[in-house]
């Protein structure tokens, strides 16, 4: 051994079998896993979200009855099962196919001599097939039980809209009132949080530049992006291939996509304004616009929901929304369709944006 030289004591190895480190590192992954609070809602509540929804509109279904207008008597009309309709009876067939043609029942029946006539939409095919084949049946019924006889009666069946109106009449309008919603949504939300954490909301704080200046120029960006948005959509559903035909008072429904517009760059500045991440501000919009988008009437008849679930739905702008673009887009209604939507979306995006006011914060702190 030499002198003055220092001996470094050995260590013993240590052996870590591979079971032992597995172990180890599923534990610090579970543990990860439930420290991030926007995995644990992306994994569990957002989806359990879909089955809520869907459970609370189609769990009832199948016991719901159908409503459908009737004007006069007769045999059949008399044989209509009551367990299965809900006949809402109108005075006249003007009156009833009014009604149908704003939305308020699917289709409307009417007996003269052996004639049935069905008046139906097409905004809600499945309804309308169901209510002709159930009429057809109770027409045929009524044929039946006259044995020997030459039918009595025939059933005439045609839609209250003028026959170039096709399904894609009433995707449009509910398709392009949901894309624009979200777009204003996460496009206001994610912007705040971003500013927030690279600190440029307090740079533009302590700058000369004024705070409504910042936010005109973010409603106007919304605005432009939303027009862009709508245009888009239309042109494509104008192509030969999908046959969309607008109203004379399409028009109309510009001041509805502007409304609509600033509602939910308000629901957007709220998100924005408590949410910290990106991340959590997107799981948050999502969880805001998607499941309104089901209960609104974007992809199907909201009319087919339990009652009280529709009445839930008007307090939804998008749902105010859809309705005044469909009144004017589709059912050729003119500017007084549009107030009530209008009102209720602006008075929405003035609520919503105090508070959003209320919460806001220039510092991620």
């Amino acid at each position: 051994m030499r002198t003055g030289a220092t001996t470094v004591p050995a260590v013993p190895a240590v052996r870590v079998s591979r079971r032992s480190q597995l172990a180890a590192l599923s534990v610090a992954m579970l543990r990860g896993f439930f420290r991030d609070r926007i995995t644990i809602f992306l994994t569990f509540l957002f989806p359990l979200m879909f089955l809520v929804v869907f459970g609370l509109i189609f769990g009832s279904q199948a016991t719901d009855s159908i409503r459908i207008g009737v004007v006069g008597d007769g045999a059949v009309l008399d044989q209509l099962p009551d367990g299965i309709v809900d006949i809402q009876r109108y005075d006249t067939l003007a009156e009833a196919q009014e009604a149908v043609r704003r939305g308020d029942i699917p289709a409307v029946v009417s007996q003269e001599g052996g004639a049935i006539s069905l008046d139906y939409s097409a905004a809600d095919q499945v309804r309308s097939g169901t209510i002709q084949s159930i009429v057809g049946a109770v027409v045929g019924q009524a044929n039946q039980s006259a044995a020997g006889q030459p039918p009595q009666f025939a059933l005439y069946a045609q839609q209250v809209e003028a026959d170039a109106l096709q399904p894609i009449q009433f995707i449009t309008p509910g398709i392009m009132s949901w894309g624009v919603a979200t777009s204003a949504a996460f496009g206001a939300s994610l912007t705040l949080v971003a500013w927030r954490r690279r600190q440029v909301l307090r740079r533009v704080r302590l700058s000369p530049t004024p705070v409504w200046a910042v936010l005109a120029a973010r409603i106007g960006l919304s605005l432009s992006v939303a027009v862009g948005q709508a245009t888009v959509f239309v042109l494509v559903a104008l192509l030969p291939i999908f046959g969309l035909r607008l109203s004379g008072t399409w028009w109309l429904a510009l001041p509805v996509l502007v409304a609509g517009t600033l509602a939910f760059l308000a629901v957007g500045l709220l998100v924005g304004a408590v949410s910290r991440t990106e991340e959590a501000a997107s799981a948050m919009a999502n969880f805001i616009v998607l499941p309104m988008a089901f209960l609104s009437g974007t992809f199907f008849d909201i009319r087919a929901a339990p009652l009280w679930m529709q009445t839930l739905s008007q307090a939804m702008p998008l749902r105010h929304m859809n309705d005044g673009m469909l009144d004017v887009m589709v059912r050729r209604l003119g500017a007084g369709a549009i107030v009530a939507p209008v009102t209720i979306l602006l008075g929405f995006a003035v609520v919503v944006s105090a508070i959003a006011l209320r919460l806001f914060r220039w510092d991620s702190i």
